[in-house]
């Protein structure tokens, strides 16, 4: 007989495990990303960012008065501003949170579905508020996409739910 403290997930088929693993491969393929931007963009910490960014406007011939070469120089002045501290702890969390997810979607934990479920969870609304603004296939399958994840993730959750119960009453 099984410990009550911590109930085995049932066992998942090979398929499943897959999913799973794959899902954490990703999950960890985009803290490394993070990580990767974040020590790029601290090797700029002593550059002059907008002038970085309308030489990059120049070297392709853009003219910074246009809509997203005025956006990017508005988005270099607000990291310019940004206290260099709040940066590394914001990268940092993203960081660790990607990893954690990885780390227990790899090793089958409950918790890890559940970190998944409500992180993938937090970005539909913005998803879908993007889609209805500028419908693209890449934004509609960025949002499928992240839906597929969190429904299996509470397929999964559910499954554990249930096989406790079952668990339970035996």
């Amino acid at each position: 007989m099984m410990p009550k403290t911590e109930l085995a997930a049932p066992a998942i088929p090979k398929s499943e495990r897959g999913a799973l693993r794959a899902i954490a491969a990703f999950e960890a393929i985009k803290g490394l990303a993070a990580l990767a931007s974040a020590v790029g963009l601290l090797s700029l910490l002593h550059h002059d960012l907008h002038h970085l960014a309308l030489a990059l406007i120049g070297h392709f011939d853009l003219d910074p008065s246009q809509h997203f070469p005025s956006l990017l120089l508005q988005y270099v002045d607000q990291v310019n501003s940004t206290p260099v501290s709040s940066f590394v702890m914001l990268a940092t969390g993203y960081v660790a949170l990607r990893w954690v997810e990885a780390y227990g979607l790899w090793f089958d934990r409950s918790w890890g579905e559940w970190v998944a479920a409500l992180s993938g969870a937090l970005y539909v609304p913005f998803e879908v508020r993007h889609v209805m603004h500028r419908a693209t296939w890449v934004n509609v399958l960025v949002l499928l996409l992240n839906l597929v994840v969190v429904g299996y993730m509470i397929f999964r959750l559910r499954q554990r739910s249930m096989a406790k119960e079952l668990a339970s009453t035996q």
